[in-house]
């Protein structure tokens, strides 16, 4: 019994042997799927073409395939790596994020349920990083101080360009440590704005272009700046007689040619030119001294200074003076300007006597000022220098004995100080609406002596600044005496008597103040402590 057992299973285990061995040859074995790796192709400083082949599959489907990568020899999916479909077949792979200039290692790869199979390693190098390319272009649109240029940034090297424009100077090799602009970032052309430019000048310029790497330069061209007429100013006349005056100029730009000749010209008729008389002193830029000399006594004269050089001659601004010297019975002599048609006292008034002779009462304590009722005179805070600078003040009284003035001046009445404004408001001096500051008061205000600390207002305000003292007024900020005998306003303020009344206690006075934008009239009280300035009858 026991051996009929044994042979039944006997049978049952050679029928199980073919069946397994019937499984096995209708499935196969399986294993890791077989691939080969493809060049490495499209290779730059950062990414690179790779790809491979899945030839078998290992009798079990492809679910990934790729390439991996690394800077070891031996890459693996645990590197680096690019998914690209699955199955047997070609595939291509882009390989992203790398350093410059280093070896890499990449394999492809394909797994399936039993593993994953590799190709062959390839090396290759990522291109290193270079200097941007770009060219310059040709400069254009030339003035005396200005030109268009600019360049085409037509590689950047492999590294983002970061900033581009053209750099110039007088020398050639100009660098970016000279002049230059800057404009825009990246790759393709762009236009170039060069200011500040000298005329008479060959500059020298290039493009660039920076990046990572450093910076890179186009090729070298110059270009050269015209020559202009000289720019000047004329020097303030001083030291007047009756016949004879001091001036001169500055030539602050020779227009990029030799000055060759410089001098001053002038004449009692306005706008004066070299076809009037007029002084050769020296050439070249700079400062010079004139002497003005043959001229007639009580004469109002214009003056202007000139340079010549190879574009022409050009003229600097023009100044009137007159020949009169103005002294009052003290011996203070005082400097005279035409503003229109009137002459004005271009110092505030000093005096301490009528000019009959008669003194003039000096009262210091405020209890006997605030109750004056006839003319006196005071320094700033009983200050001797601040008269010597800024004129005395008066109060009203001694305006009103029409004595104070030198003979053959006067006190201006409120119509005079009136055709004053206007004739500035006609002239262009007038407010014109955009600023906080008012042209007027820039040009009547010496601005040296003046509280700039603040920046709006008359005088402190930077509105205008070509415009301060261009009338020669030469406004000074004596401040005031209230009619309390107290002292305000030094270096503040501007207040000059008119000698028309507005009732019995009250009078006409213009003024200017450091932090008002106007050239302003008011009525205080008489008793109040004004400087004066008088014109000439």
């Amino acid at each position: 019994m026991e051996s009929f057992y044994n042979l039944v299973i006997h049978k049952l285990l050679v029928k199980l042997s073919f069946i397994l061995m019937a499984v096995f040859l209708i499935t196969g074995c399986k294993e890791e799927p077989t691939v080969t790796t493809d060049p490495v192709v499209n290779i730059s400083t950062t990414t690179a073409t790779s790809g491979g082949k899945v030839l078998e599959d290992g009798n079990a489907g492809v679910t990934a395939r790729g390439v991996c990568w690394s800077t070891n020899q031996s890459p693996t999916i645990n590197d680096s790596k690019t998914t690209d479909g699955a199955g047997i077949g070609s595939f291509t792979s882009n390989i992203t994020q790398l350093t410059p200039n280093t070896v890499y290692y990449v394999k492809a790869y394909a797994t399936n349920s039993e593993g994953t199979g590799y190709g062959n390693a390839v090396s290759f190098t990522t291109n290193p990083l270079l200097l941007a390319t770009v060219t310059t272009s040709q400069v254009t649109t030339i003035t005396s101080s200005s030109a268009s240029g600019g360049g085409n940034v037509t590689s950047d090297g492999g590294a983002e360009v970061t900033a581009r424009g053209v750099c110039w100077n007088t020398l050639p090799n100009p660098s970016t440590t000279n002049n230059k602009t800057t404009d825009g970032s990246g790759t393709g052309s762009y236009v170039s704005s060069i200011t500040g430019l000298q005329p008479g000048k060959t500059y020298y310029l290039r493009a660039y272009a920076i990046n990572s790497v450093g910076t890179a330069y186009g090729e070298e061209v110059n270009f050269p700046t015209p020559v202009v007429k000289p720019t000047l100013t004329t020097t303030v006349v001083t030291e007047r007689t009756s016949n004879s005056a001091r001036s001169g100029g500055n030539i602050t730009d020779d227009g990029g040619a030799p000055v060759t000749s410089r001098g001053v010209c002038w004449s009692s008729s306005e706008n004066p030119n070299l076809s009037n008389p007029h002084t050769i002193d020296g050439l070249g830029s700079g400062s010079f001294t004139s002497i003005i000399s043959n001229l007639l006594p009580n004469t109002v004269y214009y003056v202007k200074a000139y340079a010549t050089n190879s574009a022409g001659t050009d003229y600097g601004n023009q100044i009137a003076f007159t020949t009169l010297q103005l002294t009052d019975v003290d011996g203070n002599t005082y400097q005279t300007v035409v503003i229109g048609t009137q002459i004005w006292m271009a110092e505030n008034l000093k005096t301490t006597k009528y000019n009959s002779g008669d003194l003039i009462p000096h009262v210091t304590e405020p209890a006997a000022w605030s109750s004056l009722t006839t003319g006196a005179y005071c320094n700033y805070n009983n200050t001797i220098s601040n008269a010597n600078a800024y004129g005395r003040l008066y109060n009203w009284h001694a305006v009103n004995t029409g004595r104070l003035c030198p003979t053959g001046w006067h006190v201006p009445s409120y119509n005079e100080w009136d055709s004053l404004t206007e004739y500035l408001i006609t002239n262009g001096y007038n407010y014109d609406g955009t600023t906080t500051g008012n042209k007027i008061a820039k040009s009547l205000a010496y601005n040296l002596l003046w509280n700039t600390s603040t920046v709006i207002g008359a005088v402190g305000n930077s509105d205008y600044p070509e415009k301060r003292n261009t009338t020669g007024f030469t406004a000074l900020p004596a401040g005031r005496r209230y009619n309390d005998g107290t002292y305000r306003f030094f270096g503040e303020e501007g207040n000059w008597w008119s000698s028309t009344e507005s009732n019995i206690s009250y009078a006409w006075n213009w003024f200017l103040l450091y932090n008002y934008s106007d050239f302003d009239y008011n009525d205080p009280l008489k008793v109040n402590g004004f400087s004066v300035r008088c014109v000439r009858d």
